[in-house]
């Protein structure tokens, strides 16, 4: 996958993974931490949906959104929980769209985000961003 030594991007994608893994050992706040998280590291990557109306106080996060290259990883909060997705789509068309396990999303978008963070200093940047 990439270099296994120290600080490398091996090292990377393990630290952003048990990050992610941590922050979702709590699924009541697991979103809010994940939207504020991508957010500020992936500005122009995330998009996140809230719940609420005009009168309501809290306006918790129903969806996000994190497109990277042609896939979209989308992770939203569902009647059993929360329900993690990932697609791939083409000029803007969804070929495949595939619900994962929480786990297994986790791990696709790390490993996704530190490839892409190999080749982009902002990305890189991001990723720094996410383990901390």
């Amino acid at each position: 996958m990439g270099d296994p030594g120290p600080g490398g991007p091996a090292s990377d994608f393990d630290l952003l993974a048990a990050s992610l893994r941590a922050d979702a050992a709590d699924l009541k706040t697991f979103l809010e931490v994940l939207a504020t998280k991508l957010s500020e590291a992936l500005p122009n990557m995330v998009r996140v949906e809230r719940q609420g109306g005009l009168f309501k106080k809290d306006h918790p996060v129903q969806s996000i959104r994190i497109e990277i290259e042609e896939h979209g990883y989308e992770i939203r909060r569902a009647a059993s929980g929360i329900e993690a997705r990932l697609n791939h789509q083409v000029r803007g068309i969804i070929l495949k769209n595939e619900v994962m396990r929480l786990d297994q999303w986790i791990e696709a978008l790390s490993e996704h985000l530190t490839r892409h963070a190999e080749t982009s200093a902002s990305a890189r940047n991001a990723l720094d961003q996410l383990v901390r």
